[in-house]
C-alpha cells in the first residue's frame, strides 16, 4: 500500500487484533447478526487490518456496516439460498447478506466442487459488500487449491471517454499457494484507486496524485491536488487516460460485471442504480491439473526469481504480489494494528451506544 495511505505513527493508536475481533464481533450481534456469523464477519475484517489493508478493515468498513444493517438495507439474518446448481458450479441468491459473511459459505462451497470435480465456481446474486476479495481467494490455500474472488459493486467508476460512472471499482483477487514462500496474492481494483482508500486519503488530509479522478463532467483531473468532496468527482478505470491503458482496466471492469452479475442472472449496477451487489467466486484444485508438490516447489522457485530482479534506479527492491501484506502480518503481530486516533474514538462512542463494553487495549508486546 502507498505510503500516503498510511495512518502516520503520531496519528494511530496500536491495538490488540484479538481485542479488536471481540468488539467487532460485539457490535454485529448488538445490530442482530447471529454469532457464527457475527464472528465470521469480524474475523473478514480484522484479517484486512492484519495484512495491512486497511481501506477495508475495521476502519473504512465497520460505520458502514452498522448503518446499513439499522436501516434495514443489509439483512442481519438472510436466507441465502443456492438457486441454480450443477457438479461444479452453483448461483446463490444472497437475499441482502453481506457479503463478507456469505462470501466464505460460497467459497466453502466452491471449494467443496472443486475437490469433487476439479473446479468449483459459485457466481452470488443480490448481495451486499464483500469487503477484501483477497480474504475469500485465500480460503484456497490451505487446500492445495488456487482461490479466485471477484465483486461488482458501486457505479462510480467512467467508461474510457465517459462522464457518467457506469461500473463499480470491481476487483479482481487470485490466491495461489507455494511451499516456503508466502502465497501469491493478487488483490486489485480494476480502477485507477480503491474507493475505500480515499476514504484514508479524507481522514489523512492528504493531497491525491493526477489522473486518479475526474470532475463531474468527465474531465481528468491531471494535477495533483487536494481530494474533492465526496459526490463531486468520478474515479477512473486504472490507467486513467486512453494513452496510459485505461481501455484495459474499463474492460477488464465489465468483464467483472459479466461474471458477477449478469453470469448470475442479475442486471450490472448501471442498469440498476446499484443497490446490490453481486459476486464470483472460484476455486481450481491443483492436483487435478499437476502435482502438488512440483506445482509448490515451481511457484516458490518463480517467487524468489521475481523478488531477486535488480531494481532499478531510485528504488530498493522488486515485490511480488502479497509479499507487503505477509510482512504486514508479522510486523502487526509483533506491534499491534494501528488505527487512526478518530477511529479510535468512533469505536468508543459507538460501543457507548449500542451498550457493548469497549475492551480495546493499546497493544503491548507482553500482552
Amino acid at each position: 500500500m502507498l505510503d500516503i495511505f498510511k495512518v502516520p505513527e503520531e496519528e494511530s493508536v496500536r491495538v490488540r487484533a484479538a481485542d479488536l475481533r471481540r468488539v467487532v464481533t460485539s457490535l454485529f450481534e448488538r445490530v442482530g447478526v447471529p454469532p457464527d456469523d457475527a464472528t465470521l464477519g469480524a474475523d473478514v475484517l480484522v484479517r484486512a487490518d492484519e495484512r495491512g489493508v486497511d481501506s477495508h478493515g475495521v476502519s473504512n468498513m465497520l460505520r458502514g456496516y452498522l448503518t446499513g444493517y439499522q436501516e434495514g438495507r443489509i439483512n442481519a439474518r438472510p436466507e441465502w439460498r443456492v438457486v441454480r446448481e450443477q457438479a461444479s458450479t452453483a448461483t446463490i441468491d444472497c437475499d441482502r447478506g453481506l457479503g463478507i459473511i456469505i462470501g466464505p459459505k460460497a467459497m466453502g462451497l466452491a471449494i467443496q466442487k472443486a475437490r469433487e470435480t476439479g473446479m468449483g465456481a459459485v457466481t452470488m446474486r443480490n448481495g451486499r459488500h464483500m469487503g477484501m476479495a483477497s480474504y475469500h481467494a485465500m480460503l484456497a490455500l490451505k487446500h492445495d487449491m488456487i482461490g479466485m474472488a471477484m465483486t461488482a459493486v458501486g457505479a462510480n467508476v467512467l467508461p474510457t471517454f465517459g462522464r457518467e460512472g457506469r461500473l463499480g471499482t470491481n476487483p479482481v483477487a487470485v490466491a495461489v499457494p507455494a511451499n516456503e514462500m508466502h502465497p501469491f496474492v493478487y488483490d486489485v481494483a480494476t480502477s485507477m484507486v480503491a474507493a475505500n482508500k480515499l476514504q484514508l486519503i479524507r481522514r489523512l488530509d492528504a493531497p491525491i496524485p493526477g489522473n486518479w479522478i475526474a470532475d463531474m463532467e468527465g474531465r481528468i483531473i491531471s494535477e495533483p491536488g487536494p481530494l474533492p468532496e465526496a459526490g463531486q468527482y468520478k474515479l477512473l478505470p486504472f490507467g486513467g487516460t486512453r494513452e496510459l491503458g485505461s481501455h484495459k482496466g474499463y474492460g477488464l471492469a465489465m468483464v467483472v460485471e459479466i461474471m458477477c452479475s449478469i453470469l448470475a442472472g442479475a442486471l450490472p449496477g448501471a442498469m440498476t442504480q446499484r443497490g446490490p451487489a453481486n459476486h464470483f467466486v472460484a476455486a481450481y484444485n491443483i492436483d487435478a491439473f499437476t502435482p502438488v508438490d512440483e506445482f509448490k516447489k515451481t511457484m516458490d522457485e518463480w517467487l524468489r526469481l521475481m523478488e531477486a530482479t535488480p531494481p532499478a534506479p531510485g528504488y530498493a527492491r522488486v515485490l511480488t504480489p502479497g509479499q507487503e501484506e505477509a510482512e504486514a502480518e508479522v510486523d502487526r503481530a509483533a506491534k499491534g494494528i494501528p488505527l487512526h486516533k478518530e477511529v479510535v474514538q468512533w469505536l468508543e462512542d459507538i460501543c457507548k451506544q449500542l451498550e457493548v463494553p469497549f475492551n480495546l487495549r493499546e497493544f503491548a508486546a507482553s500482552a
